[in-house]
């Protein structure tokens, strides 16, 4: 299995290759030259697979690099009860009448990214000793990416974090798991800005190939094709959780920000499962339902990214929307230059509207979307605990809200959980006027010393704390 490059860098390059490098050399996402395909005969042989053993065969169709032994042992070690809670490792829950909840957040940070992130931390460390090297990563984060890739990382030999935030745009306890860590491989940078400048700048490292090569910068986001390509695995377990047979089609919605989660829904339907419709569902930052919608991507700057009560996605670039797009204009790495390098780069917009590849988007890919408003949030966390005894976080709370305006008779429709209520308290409270359930291991988790240095948002800046840390 080779990759390629989403801007036609003429390079081809192995799984573990670009797992070490996150951008390509000319700052495109890198995609596999073909989604492997999966008939019904393969379906009904992975339908009753241990969550383990699944992902080791979906993993195993991107990656023939790492030995099929060793890259079973990396799955059996990551996804297990201890880790993940249950043996389903992302049990699914019937809501209501068709509406279907995947739990995604049982993990160590109570957040999805776990989900993806516990796999690439047993990558690192496994492809790392196998070369004798070691691996600074640079991420970003507007709330779980942080925590999850901390704590996969932390302790691991070889590897150093360098982690982005927002300063003062997470939540209380989302600031207290990541900077809370003591672990001397573990740098939490605030930067005096959004999300998306936090974005900006590992990027702006990761295209600067002298200082990419000297410090061996990796990256977490999902710009990593090995995180996005773990995500891929709980929407084929959470379709055969929905359905008793692999002829039923089912639909999935997806709190979207970054646009990695519901991109990892894409590629599970171009490999072949029956997903009949993705919903993207956005906050009031909606860049993504705007396009879906008209099929202008319009970026917002960081003025006019609004600070909402579903943070993690307070984004209005989203990265892993090249990868959509890329297949959207049928692979042409030259047209997708225009749209991302020119017109995006030069007039933080372009414009589909009029090409016949956006119509695509709804009848070829099954997009569409919705947005939601903190007044939608509060409304759907009262009503989901009111009917059906079930607390959800903000994020999952806008699934609910979207996933309901697309809702087919005889199509299980399956919200992707984000995070567990605890990480988001204050909306918690503002909705039913008392505190969410907290687990044990976190009590007292804001009190903590902290470790965080605060940053200009300034590449250069990062670049030179990164220097510092390093030599």
């Amino acid at each position: 299995m080779n990759y390629l490059s989403t801007r036609g860098h003429p390079d081809r390059k192995r799984f573990c290759e670009i797992l070490l490098e996150g951008l390509a050399p000319d700052g495109g996402l890198y995609l596999p030259e073909k989604y492997p395909q999966v008939d019904t005969a393969t379906l009904a042989k992975w339908r009753d697979l241990p969550y383990a053993e699944l992902a080791f065969e979906i993993l195993s169709l991107y990656i023939d690099d790492i030995a099929p032994t060793d890259l079973k042992a990396i799955c059996a070690k990551t996804y297990t009860a201890e880790v993940f809670g249950t043996d389903e490792i992302v049990p699914l829950r019937e809501l209501e009448d068709g509406v279907y909840i995947e739990a995604l957040s049982n993990g160590p940070t109570l957040a999805f990214k776990d989900m993806a992130m516990q796999l690439l931390g047993n990558l690192f460390e496994y492809e790392l000793a196998r070369r004798g090297a070691e691996l600074n990563i640079l991420g970003a984060t507007s709330g779980d990416t942080g925590s999850a890739a901390e704590y996969a990382m932390r302790g691991k030999k070889g590897v150093r974090v360098f982690m982005t935030s927002p300063d003062g745009r997470m939540s209380p306890f989302q600031q207290a798991q990541m900077f809370s860590l003591q672990d001397e491989n573990i740098h939490n940078i605030a930067i005096t800005g959004v999300f998306d400048d936090c974005q900006d700048i590992v990027k702006a490292v990761s295209n600067d190939l002298g200082f990419k090569r000297k410090y061996r910068i990796g990256t977490v986001n999902s710009i990593n094709w090995a995180r996005l390509l773990a995500q891929v695995v709980y929407y084929f377990a959470g379709y055969f959780q929905a359905t008793a047979s692999n002829d039923k089609p089912v639909s999935f919605t997806v709190p979207s920000g970054n646009f990695g989660n519901v991109c990892a829904g894409h590629v599970a339907r171009m490999m072949g499962l029956p997903i009949q419709t993705l919903v993207v569902a956005t906050n009031e930052n909606n860049v993504l339902d705007e396009f879906f919608r008209t099929g202008i991507y319009r970026v917002r700057s960081a003025a006019d990214t609004h600070e909402t009560s579903s943070p993690s996605m307070d984004i209005s670039k989203a990265s892993n929307f090249e990868r959509f797009v890329f297949d959207l204009v049928g692979r042409d790495a030259g047209k997708l230059r225009k749209l991302f390098v020119e017109d995006l780069g030069l007039e933080g917009r372009f414009d589909l509207s009029a090409d016949p590849a956006f119509k695509q988007a709804a009848e070829r890919f099954g997009f569409k979307s919705s947005r939601s408003t903190h007044a939608d949030r509060l409304a759907t966390i009262r009503d989901t605990e009111k009917r059906f005894a079930t607390l959800v976080d903000p994020h999952t709370a806008d699934g609910l809200k979207s996933a309901r305006e697309f809702l087919v008779p005889g199509v299980p429709m399956v919200v992707l959980e984000t995070a567990l209520p605890i990480k988001f308290a204050a909306t918690i409270v503002e909705a039913l006027g008392h505190e969410p359930d907290r687990p044990a291991k976190f009590e007292g988790i804001e009190a903590l010393p902290k470790r965080v240095v605060k940053l200009p948002a300034d590449a250069e800046a990062v670049k030179a704390y990164i220097a510092q840390n390093c030599d």
